[in-house]
């Protein structure tokens, strides 16, 4: 009985290894990083693991100097004057209240009780400022989800605060839906019922109907492992995708349905050559292709076609992707791992090693 029970887990093992790890055609292999045979990211213009920014998917100088400015003397006014001048209905300031906030939380983490001080201030010394009331909101939302447990009273506790704040920030800036946005986290959180939660989304699509990065949170909920079924979430990102105006980035919204209901041990060969992974990552190419370059989801939706094209072995399309993102690594997939320049460089090692057995150099990869 102990071997059966062996060769069970064994098999097991093998199951969620195999896929990561992808089968190594053409002699693909993996080194150790001091290896000769190693791939050496300068080689691609690529940055090295020790390099890489985990705290956003793509560049914004504007926000990494007011982050600067901000944290090295502990005044809010940087960030303020920031979001103030930042459009409400756009994917920017989204990302920045995000960013602002996640600046505070890892502070906070690093010194307990102080860390963090200029948004207190921020709030205490402005409290008419519609963008410290977002961030505070969202600030929040992720210290309910970094340090609370789902279901628990404290965990409650903070997404009523944080619902309370929203409504706030709301009545401050009537025509913003960030505050709505931020929202999105506390009913996926707190369990809203679906009629709830049409009722907030509503509000979103009034203000902002082609928002990319609220129908991706927006998709959380309606999830199977949430408060929805993979049927639900499909067909939201279905409708979503159908609707999307030419050149959005809704098109991509599959591929993140499917990327949310991944099985947790894939016991199919080929399934990431099947025709629902297939036409999700075509939709999400053509909509990368369709997209404006300055785009601020592109890159959102270039890094989750880094996983699956690495999957399903499409190497030379994997490079064109990272060499369009390479250097931030704060987007899905990667986020989802304690470590997530460690497993993006995972990714990216398999995809150099992938084009190189199939007579790719940088020579040929065009940037």
């Amino acid at each position: 009985m102990e071997i059966l029970w062996f060769l069970l887990a064994l098999c097991m093992l093998a199951a969620v290894v195999g896929p990561l790890m992808l089968r190594r055609r053409g002699g693909i292999r993996q080194v150790a990083p001091g290896s000769p045979d190693a791939a050496d990211p300068d080689t691609y213009g690529f940055a090295r693991q020790e390099e890489l920014d985990v705290r956003m998917p793509g560049p914004d100088q504007d926000l990494l100097d007011v982050l600067d400015v901000v944290q090295a003397t502990q005044s809010w006014k940087a960030a303020s004057q920031l979001l103030a001048g930042t459009p409400a209905e756009s994917e920017v300031r989204w990302q920045r209240v995000q960013a602002f906030a996640g600046a505070a939380s890892l502070e906070l983490a690093r010194q307990p009780g102080t860390g963090g001080a200029w948004l207190r201030a921020w709030r205490a010394e402005a409290p008419k400022d519609a963008g410290a009331a977002a961030v505070h909101a969202e600030f929040l939302v992720q210290q309910a989800w970094r340090t609370g447990t789902v279901g628990t009273d404290d965990f409650r506790i903070i997404l009523e605060e944080a619902r309370t704040v929203c409504g706030e920030a709301a009545l401050l800036a009537p025509g913003d839906p960030v505050p709505y946005l931020v929202e999105l986290a506390v009913a996926r959180g707190l369990g809203y019922s679906h009629e709830q939660f049409d009722q907030l989304w509503a509000k979103i699509i009034d203000r902002a109907p082609a928002h990319m990065g609220a129908h991706i949170a927006a998709l959380h909920f309606w999830c199977e492992k949430w408060h929805g079924s993979r049927e639900e979430a499909e067909r939201f990102a279905t409708a979503a995708a159908a609707r999307a105006p030419r050149g959005s980035l809704l098109a991509a919204l599959p591929l993140f349905a499917v990327y949310e209901h991944l099985p947790e041990v894939n016991l199919v060969q080929g399934f990431y050559r099947g025709a629902v992974v297939t036409k999700a990552v075509e939709g999400a190419l053509f909509a990368v292709h369709a997209a404006r370059a300055d785009d601020p989801m592109l890159a959102h939706v270039r890094h989750l076609l880094v996983l699956f094209l690495v999957r399903m072995e499409r190497w030379s399309e994997a490079m064109h992707q990272l060499v369009h993102i390479d250097g931030h690594v704060g987007a899905l997939p990667w986020t989802q791992n304690p470590d997530p320049a460690a497993e993006y460089t995972v990714y990216r090692a398999l995809a150099v090693a992938g084009y190189e057995a199939n007579g790719g150099s940088p020579a040929t990869l065009p940037h």
